[in-house]
């Protein structure tokens, strides 16, 4: 199967098609973001990588590459709950709504995955995608340690952590100050996370959890103790430092995602541009089941 990976990002769809264990090629991936690009190249240099407008793409140069799938992840800012909901009418829309034009003359595509934000599913790109004679799937689960709240298989935390320097992710004490209050805590013995997102790191506010070495008891303990002190007072941000709450390192939310322990960043990315990157991707193997489930379907219609 030919697999052309559009808005390739760090590779995510790339690596989700590996782990699916379908028979393919990706033979390209096209990126707009020459950050992105470095660090595609980085882990898959045999790939034919292109930086260009995916709007200046056409029929015949895609026919010619004889493409049975099309695998992408289109800006979400026209969907996203946060932001103003164009949908089509979004400038960062008219990318996704070229390539959808294109589809129905691309001679031997047969799958197409979409990935994108929650508002997606009910907006009007997604009934222009189901026009273009679109399919999708829901996900599988993931082995480990099973969830006695849920019963289903999970693994905790304590998988995906590493041995980092702690000052280097620990929240300062002026975020403390001002966000303390609505930053999701999580501990090796919790078995998820909230969504990271590109201002992980920069943002402290839904942009994903932070870590905290302690157990659940003693974070309850210092925040009702804290709770109890004068507003940004020494003694409450005292209390509060005494969790070092930090945030999850690159590589530890690498592994949240299910990147595999071979993907590597340029020496050059800062960790900011790390956390960008991966808040633009996607979970490896929720994508890599949604890939093999699209791909047996129709293989038994």
């Amino acid at each position: 199967m030919k697999v052309l990976e559009l808005y390739s990002g760090i590779g995510g769809m790339h690596y989700a098609l590996r782990e699916s264990g379908v028979a393919a090629e990706v033979v390209a991936a096209i990126d707009i973001n020459p950050v992105a690009n470095a660090v595609y190249h980085h882990n898959f240099p045999e790939t034919i990588l292109i930086n260009r407008n995916i709007e200046s793409l056409n029929v015949q140069e895609l026919n010619k590459l004889g493409l049975n799938a099309i695998l992408m992840s289109p800006p979400c800012q026209p969907f996203t709950r946060l932001g103003l909901k164009k949908d089509a009418l979004d400038n960062r829309a008219c990318s996704l709504l070229h390539i959808l034009n294109l589809i129905p003359e691309l001679k031997s595509l047969r799958y197409i995955l979409l990935e994108n934000v929650k508002g997606f599913e009910v907006s009007q790109m997604r009934d222009k995608l189901l026009l273009s004679q679109s399919k999708h799937s829901m996900l599988a689960e993931k082995s480990g340690k099973i969830n006695t709240k849920s019963g289903r298989m999970c693994y905790t935390l304590d998988n995906i952590l590493e041995n980092v320097e702690e000052s280097k992710y620990l929240l300062p004490s002026k975020l403390l100050q001002k966000r303390a209050w609505v930053l999701d805590i999580r501990t090796s013995e919790n078995n998820g996370s909230c969504c990271f997102t590109k201002g992980y790191g920069h943002y402290a506010e839904g942009t994903g959890s932070v870590y905290c070495p302690f157990a659940d008891e003693t974070i309850k303990f210092k925040y009702s103790e804290a709770g109890n002190q004068e507003n940004n007072s020494d003694k409450q941000v005292q209390l509060l430092s005494d969790l070092k709450l930090r945030f999850f390192s690159p590589k530890e939310v690498c592994r949240l995602m299910c990147f595999p322990e071979d993907f590597d960043f340029p020496k050059h990315i800062t960790d900011r541009q790390k956390y960008r990157l991966l808040g633009n991707s996607i979970n490896v193997y929720v994508i890599s089941r949604l890939i093999l489930l699209l791909h047996t379907e129709n293989e038994n219609i």
